[in-house]
């Protein structure tokens, strides 16, 4: 979902969304079962630039007995797939357990 603010010409992640969502599927698939699955937006960061905003949900094993491990291969991987600098983006990662989510039941999450 893009998020435009004070309406500067939206980056060209815009354009990759279908680029986008196969890198997640394929980091999804080779994380799995720890990583459950991955959402994201492409909007602007506090300061105003341009970010895509992923949000990470782990299986709770993952969170509890590795969630470093797992977070820095999530952000690894997708680094290597994806070209946030020729995209126009910087990337925001945000970590939270199925246990967790159940817990709050943030639709954007869901």
């Amino acid at each position: 979902m893009l998020k435009m603010g004070n309406g500067m010409y939206p980056p060209l992640a815009v354009t990759k969304q279908r680029e986008i969502d196969e890198a997640i599927a394929g980091v999804v698939r080779e994380l799995a079962p720890d990583v459950v699955r991955i959402r994201y937006d492409i909007g602007q960061d506090s300061t105003g630039d341009w970010a895509i905003f992923f949000r990470v949900i782990l299986s709770d094993q993952a969170g509890q007995r590795k969630l470093r491990q797992v977070a820095t291969e999530v952000v690894r991987l997708l680094e290597n797939r994806l070209d946030f600098p020729s995209m126009g983006v910087f990337p925001y990662h945000n970590f939270r357990s199925v246990s967790e989510q159940e817990q709050i039941q943030e639709e954007a999450w869901a």
